[in-house]
Formats: structure tokens, C-alpha cells, sequence
């Protein structure tokens, strides 16, 4: 597969049988970060190769399951006004100092 885009639909090659995914985000080195099934622990987020990927036209059972996981994974919304500050930084660029001690008055 050339290019792949964030929310393809994708067949991962694992060395074994090819497990559905669902691309998450596409990283500079010619990784992909996918989400797919892990037969233990369920929906998981895999950093693999993107030669190792192959376009799949139709849903699989496990797609709604990974859709959620996409959804609420940092990776999603990197970059974007819901992510916050896409520079990493926490908080408020105004507010970077605790608040100071109110006194009571005496």
C-alpha cells in the first residue's frame, strides 16, 4: 500500500494471519500507528511498518470496537483545537504560576 490516510480501513500482515485495523495515524519513519484486535487484551494501538499494511474495502466485526478506541485515543486528536496546544504544553499560556495566598482581611 503506497499512501495510507488516518481512518483507513486496513488488513495488517502480522507474519500469520492478517488481522482487520483501522489506521490511527501515519508517522514520518514508514510506520503507521493502527488500531486492531489483540486476541488477549482486545482493541489495542500497534506501531507497525506500512509495507505490512493492505487496503480492505469492507467492515469487519471488530471495526466498531476499534472505531471507540480511535476515538478516544490521544492520537486522534493530536494537532487539533480539541487536542489543546499542539506544541505539547499544558494548561493556558497566561496561567503558567500557581495562584498567590489570599489573605483573610486582619
Amino acid at each position: 500500500m503506497e499512501t495510507t490516510d488516518a481512518g483507513a480501513l486496513v488488513k495488517v500482515n502480522t507474519g500469520g494471519p492478517d488481522i482487520d485495523g483501522i489506521v490511527v495515524e501515519v508517522l514520518k519513519s514508514a510506520k503507521a500507528v493502527v488500531a486492531m484486535m489483540d486476541g488477549v487484551k482486545g482493541p489495542v494501538l500497534r506501531t507497525v511498518p506500512q509495507d505490512a499494511l493492505a487496503e480492505r474495502t469492507e467492515a469487519g466485526p471488530d471495526d466498531r470496537a476499534l472505531q471507540l478506541l480511535v476515538r478516544r485515543s490521544s492520537h486522534a486528536s493530536r494537532g487539533t483545537a480539541r487536542g489543546g496546544s499542539g506544541s505539547g504544553l499544558s494548561g493556558r499560556a497566561g496561567h503558567t504560576r500557581a495562584a498567590m495566598h489570599r489573605t483573610t482581611g486582619k
